[in-house]
Protein backbone atom coordinates (compact mmCIF):
# COMPACT_ATOMS: atom_id res chain seq x y z
CA UNK A 1 0.00 0.00 0.00
CA UNK A 2 1.78 3.20 -1.07
CA UNK A 3 1.20 6.59 -0.10
CA UNK A 4 1.70 9.00 3.20
CA UNK A 5 1.09 6.09 5.55
CA UNK A 6 2.99 3.15 6.08
CA UNK A 7 1.41 0.19 7.96
CA UNK A 8 4.07 -2.28 10.28
CA UNK A 9 2.69 -5.31 12.50
CA UNK A 10 -0.44 -5.65 13.20
CA UNK A 11 -1.24 -1.91 14.41
CA UNK A 12 -1.94 1.12 11.85
CA UNK A 13 -3.28 4.82 12.67
CA UNK A 14 -6.82 6.02 12.56
CA UNK A 15 -7.45 8.76 10.65
CA UNK A 16 -10.43 11.05 11.73
CA UNK A 17 -12.67 12.72 9.00
CA UNK A 18 -12.40 15.98 8.79
CA UNK A 19 -16.15 16.53 8.93
CA UNK A 20 -15.45 15.48 12.36
CA UNK A 21 -13.40 18.54 13.51
CA UNK A 22 -15.46 20.70 11.83
CA UNK A 23 -18.30 19.90 13.65
CA UNK A 24 -16.05 20.28 17.44
CA UNK A 25 -15.40 23.95 16.22
CA UNK A 26 -19.11 24.52 15.41
CA UNK A 27 -19.74 22.95 18.91
CA UNK A 28 -17.42 25.23 21.00
CA UNK A 29 -18.48 28.31 18.87
CA UNK A 30 -22.37 27.37 19.85
CA UNK A 31 -21.54 26.84 23.05
CA UNK A 32 -19.52 30.38 23.83
CA UNK A 33 -22.62 32.00 21.92
CA UNK A 34 -24.89 30.75 24.45
CA UNK A 35 -23.37 31.51 27.39
CA UNK A 36 -22.81 35.34 26.16
CA UNK A 37 -26.59 35.55 25.24
CA UNK A 38 -27.55 33.87 29.15
CA UNK A 39 -25.20 36.36 30.59
CA UNK A 40 -26.54 39.24 28.40
CA UNK A 41 -29.78 38.47 29.63
CA UNK A 42 -29.36 38.30 33.36
CA UNK A 43 -27.74 41.37 33.55
CA UNK A 44 -31.04 42.86 31.35
CA UNK A 45 -32.51 41.33 34.08
CA UNK A 46 -31.07 42.71 36.94
CA UNK A 47 -31.21 45.82 35.39
CA UNK A 48 -35.14 45.80 35.16
CA UNK A 49 -35.33 44.66 38.52
CA UNK A 50 -32.85 47.15 40.18
CA UNK A 51 -33.84 49.63 37.78
CA UNK A 52 -37.07 50.21 39.64
CA UNK A 53 -35.94 51.21 42.79
CA UNK A 54 -33.04 53.50 41.84
CA UNK A 55 -36.68 55.58 40.02
CA UNK A 56 -37.98 55.35 43.15
CA UNK A 57 -35.20 56.53 45.10
CA UNK A 58 -34.59 59.11 42.90
CA UNK A 59 -38.22 59.94 42.95
CA UNK A 60 -38.34 60.46 46.44
CA UNK A 61 -34.79 62.33 46.49
CA UNK A 62 -36.67 65.16 44.09
CA UNK A 63 -39.29 65.52 46.17
CA UNK A 64 -39.46 68.48 48.32
CA UNK A 65 -41.50 68.93 51.46
CA UNK A 66 -43.31 72.21 52.20
CA UNK A 67 -44.52 73.54 55.45
CA UNK A 68 -47.07 76.03 55.73
CA UNK A 69 -47.75 78.23 58.59
CA UNK A 70 -51.11 79.74 59.26
CA UNK A 71 -51.29 82.56 61.80
CA UNK A 72 -53.28 82.08 65.00
CA UNK A 73 -56.18 84.38 65.58
CA UNK A 74 -55.47 84.12 69.46
CA UNK A 75 -53.62 88.16 68.70
CA UNK A 76 -56.67 89.44 66.93
CA UNK A 77 -58.73 89.18 70.36
CA UNK A 78 -56.61 91.17 72.38
CA UNK A 79 -58.14 94.87 72.83
CA UNK A 80 -56.15 98.01 72.00
CA UNK A 81 -54.60 100.15 74.87
CA UNK A 82 -57.81 102.48 74.28
CA UNK A 83 -60.35 99.53 74.65
CA UNK A 84 -58.96 98.90 78.36
CA UNK A 85 -60.19 100.90 81.34
CA UNK A 86 -57.68 100.70 84.72
CA UNK A 87 -58.12 101.37 88.26
CA UNK A 88 -54.60 102.56 89.72
CA UNK A 89 -54.68 101.88 92.85
CA UNK A 90 -51.36 102.91 95.45
CA UNK A 91 -50.59 99.87 97.94
CA UNK A 92 -47.50 101.68 99.30
CA UNK A 93 -46.83 104.37 102.04
CA UNK A 94 -45.31 107.04 99.26
CA UNK A 95 -48.15 109.60 98.23
CA UNK A 96 -48.93 110.76 94.34
CA UNK A 97 -47.82 107.54 92.50
CA UNK A 98 -51.69 106.58 91.89
CA UNK A 99 -52.08 109.64 90.30
CA UNK A 100 -48.68 110.21 88.70
CA UNK A 101 -48.78 106.63 87.44
CA UNK A 102 -52.69 107.19 85.75
CA UNK A 103 -51.75 109.92 84.13
CA UNK A 104 -48.72 108.46 82.13
CA UNK A 105 -51.24 105.35 81.37
CA UNK A 106 -53.28 108.17 79.88
CA UNK A 107 -50.74 109.41 77.58
CA UNK A 108 -50.41 105.83 76.35
CA UNK A 109 -53.87 105.34 75.46
CA UNK A 110 -55.53 103.83 77.98
CA UNK A 111 -58.36 104.34 79.46
CA UNK A 112 -58.33 105.63 83.39
CA UNK A 113 -60.89 105.19 85.76
CA UNK A 114 -60.66 105.47 89.79
CA UNK A 115 -57.24 106.71 90.81
CA UNK A 116 -56.80 106.29 94.91
CA UNK A 117 -55.15 104.38 97.64
CA UNK A 118 -55.65 100.70 97.35
CA UNK A 119 -57.96 99.07 99.97
CA UNK A 120 -57.21 97.12 103.01
CA UNK A 121 -56.79 94.20 101.98
CA UNK A 122 -53.99 95.14 99.55
CA UNK A 123 -52.54 97.97 101.41
CA UNK A 124 -49.15 97.82 102.09
CA UNK A 125 -48.83 93.80 101.49
CA UNK A 126 -47.46 94.16 97.67
CA UNK A 127 -44.04 93.92 98.07
CA UNK A 128 -43.10 93.34 94.46
CA UNK A 129 -43.53 96.09 91.81
CA UNK A 130 -47.12 95.54 91.42
CA UNK A 131 -50.39 93.56 90.99
CA UNK A 132 -52.49 93.31 87.83
CA UNK A 133 -55.99 92.23 89.17
CA UNK A 134 -59.16 91.79 86.79
CA UNK A 135 -61.93 89.31 85.90
CA UNK A 136 -62.21 85.51 85.28
CA UNK A 137 -61.49 86.36 81.39
CA UNK A 138 -58.90 88.92 81.41
CA UNK A 139 -55.75 86.87 81.05
CA UNK A 140 -56.84 86.37 77.10
CA UNK A 141 -58.06 89.87 77.39
CA UNK A 142 -56.99 92.97 79.22
CA UNK A 143 -54.17 91.88 81.46
CA UNK A 144 -51.84 90.80 79.02
CA UNK A 145 -51.90 94.26 77.20
CA UNK A 146 -52.06 96.46 80.73
CA UNK A 147 -49.43 94.30 81.46
CA UNK A 148 -47.06 95.12 78.70
CA UNK A 149 -46.25 98.36 80.88
CA UNK A 150 -45.21 96.53 83.85
CA UNK A 151 -43.48 93.43 83.02
CA UNK A 152 -42.33 92.67 86.76
CA UNK A 153 -46.00 92.83 88.03
CA UNK A 154 -48.13 89.79 89.23
CA UNK A 155 -51.16 88.61 87.31
CA UNK A 156 -54.54 87.62 89.40
CA UNK A 157 -58.15 86.87 88.68
CA UNK A 158 -60.72 87.66 90.92
CA UNK A 159 -63.62 85.08 89.70
CA UNK A 160 -66.97 87.45 91.35
CA UNK A 161 -65.35 90.13 89.74
CA UNK A 162 -68.00 91.77 87.02
CA UNK A 163 -66.92 94.21 83.88
CA UNK A 164 -64.02 94.19 82.08
CA UNK A 165 -62.29 96.63 84.34
CA UNK A 166 -58.76 96.15 85.66
CA UNK A 167 -56.75 97.27 88.85
CA UNK A 168 -53.15 98.07 88.53
CA UNK A 169 -52.15 97.76 92.60
CA UNK A 170 -48.46 99.84 92.83
CA UNK A 171 -46.76 97.78 95.33
CA UNK A 172 -43.88 98.43 97.26
CA UNK A 173 -40.90 97.59 94.52
CA UNK A 174 -42.64 99.68 91.87
CA UNK A 175 -40.06 102.42 90.44
CA UNK A 176 -41.73 103.65 87.27
CA UNK A 177 -43.82 101.88 84.26
CA UNK A 178 -41.91 99.98 81.81
CA UNK A 179 -40.51 102.80 78.85
CA UNK A 180 -42.22 103.65 76.31
CA UNK A 181 -40.00 102.95 73.77
CA UNK A 182 -40.04 99.24 74.92
CA UNK A 183 -43.46 98.75 75.97
CA UNK A 184 -44.41 99.97 72.77
CA UNK A 185 -42.24 96.77 71.62
CA UNK A 186 -43.81 94.42 73.86
CA UNK A 187 -47.67 95.68 72.12
CA UNK A 188 -46.49 95.50 68.91
CA UNK A 189 -45.20 92.01 69.55
CA UNK A 190 -48.61 90.98 71.66
CA UNK A 191 -50.38 92.27 68.87
CA UNK A 192 -48.87 90.22 66.14
CA UNK A 193 -50.16 87.30 64.66
CA UNK A 194 -48.16 84.38 65.26
CA UNK A 195 -47.41 81.56 62.87
CA UNK A 196 -48.55 77.86 63.50
CA UNK A 197 -47.20 74.91 61.57
CA UNK A 198 -49.84 73.67 58.76
CA UNK A 199 -50.00 70.82 56.67
CA UNK A 200 -47.22 70.03 54.83
CA UNK A 201 -47.34 69.58 50.83
CA UNK A 202 -44.79 67.26 48.91
CA UNK A 203 -43.90 68.40 45.47
CA UNK A 204 -41.96 66.09 43.20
Amino acid sequence: MGGQYKITGDKYPRMRPARRRGRLAFVAVASVTVLGVLGWGTLQLVDVFTGGDKASAAGAAGCVTTARASASPAAAVLPKPGQVTVNVLNATTRSGLAQKTADELKKRGFRVGEVSNAPKEYDKKVTGTGLLLGPAASPKSALPVLGTQLPGAEHRTDAARKGATVDLIIGNGFKGLAKRADADTALAELAAPRSTPAAEKKSC
